[in-house]
């Protein structure tokens, strides 16, 4: 009994370190289809900070292949962003908040003409107890909506403290939220829709209008809260 309780606890730990080794990494078949990774799991190579050449030098750490930003009183080190930027791609991010939480995950991050510094924001919230849930229009500021434009289609979102995938998929003028596999918000930022949600928005004075750009940097965002990443991943769709 003692040999068999040996081997079960040798193959189990054996199993989960091979899962867990499976982070950070792309399979074969990724490979094959063209993805990238941007976060390798051990550091900040590929990202800077906005405006500058270097990423911050406080409040964002890897640790165990996760990349942390976290609470340091009243200093932040800011969002981070990476080097190159994006037009037409797919991208995937793997997030772990705690309770009460506000990040995102912004694209088409790039200086406007007038606004400063701007981009799509993909909300990472914890809807229930952080305060932004309740402002904004009909829900557009809840989680895996487009930041104070538009809010999604019901939701399935893992616990506080659980990991939850967010996917942004952006084509022409066309773009996807998913969370967790599922489709739960799509628009075209070229539509009516999208111009009537920019007018009544914070970036209605925003030159050209907000999302009317071909590319721009990914960034994640640091809002003072802490909040996980892993899995950073990109496919530049052609």
């Amino acid at each position: 009994m003692t040999k068999i309780i040996t081997f079960l606890t040798m193959f189990l730990f054996l199993w989960t370190g091979n899962i867990y080794s499976q982070d950070n990494q792309l399979t074969a078949k990724e490979k094959k289809e063209g993805w990238v990774l941007l976060f390798n799991g051990k550091n900040l190579d590929g990202w800077t900070s906005v405006g500058k050449d270097t990423p911050p030098a406080f409040g964002w750490v890897v640790e165990d292949g996760i990349l942390n930003v976290r609470k340091q009183g009243d200093k932040r080190g800011g969002d981070i962003i990476t080097r190159d930027q994006y037009s037409d791609f797919d991208l995937k991010v793997d997030f772990r908040i705690t309770k009460g939480a506000n990040s995102g995950i912004k694209y088409f991050f790039t200086k406007y003409e007038k606004g400063g510094w701007l981009g799509l924001e993909y909300q990472i919230l914890d809807d229930e107890n952080h305060p932004d849930a309740k402002l904004g229009r009909d829900g557009n500021r809840l989680e895996g909506g487009l930041y104070d434009m538009l809010p999604t289609s019901p939701k399935q979102v893992n616990p506080i403290g659980e990991w939850n995938q967010a996917r942004i998929v952006a084509k022409g003028t066309k773009v996807t939220h998913y969370l967790n596999g599922k489709k739960i918000l799509s628009f075209d930022r070229s539509s009516e829709q999208y111009k009537k949600a920019w007018q009544l928005s914070k970036y209605k004075n925003s030159k050209p209008m907000f999302g009317d750009v071909k590319e721009g940097h990914i960034l994640l965002q640091d809002h003072g809260d802490e909040v996980s990443f892993r899995n950073v991943k990109i496919k530049v769709l052609k």
